[in-house]
C-alpha cells in the first residue's frame, strides 16, 4: 500500500486478525506486522503473542482509529 500509517498496536496476532477483519468489513485495506514495542521481552523472538501494529492507508487512518478505539 502506498502512503501507509500504523493506527494502533495490539497485543498478539489473534487480536491483529480480529482488528483487520473489522476494518475489512468497512472496506478499509489493512495488514499487520510485528513491532519492536516489547523489544527484549522474548530475546528478539516473534511469537503469536508478540505485539502487532495495524497498518492502513493514510486516507483511511482516521476512520480506522475510530473503529478500533476502546469504547
Amino acid at each position: 500500500m502506498d502512503d501507509e500509517v500504523g493506527v494502533t498496536v495490539v497485543g498478539s496476532e489473534p487480536e491483529a486478525e480480529l482488528a483487520c477483519q473489522l476494518l475489512r468489513t468497512e472496506n478499509i485495506a489493512c495488514y499487520y506486522r510485528p513491532t519492536s514495542f516489547a523489544a527484549g521481552a522474548g530475546d528478539g523472538l516473534v511469537s503469536l503473542g508478540s505485539p502487532r501494529e495495524i497498518v492502513v492507508r493514510v486516507a483511511d487512518a482516521a476512520r480506522a482509529r475510530e473503529l478500533l478505539a476502546d469504547p
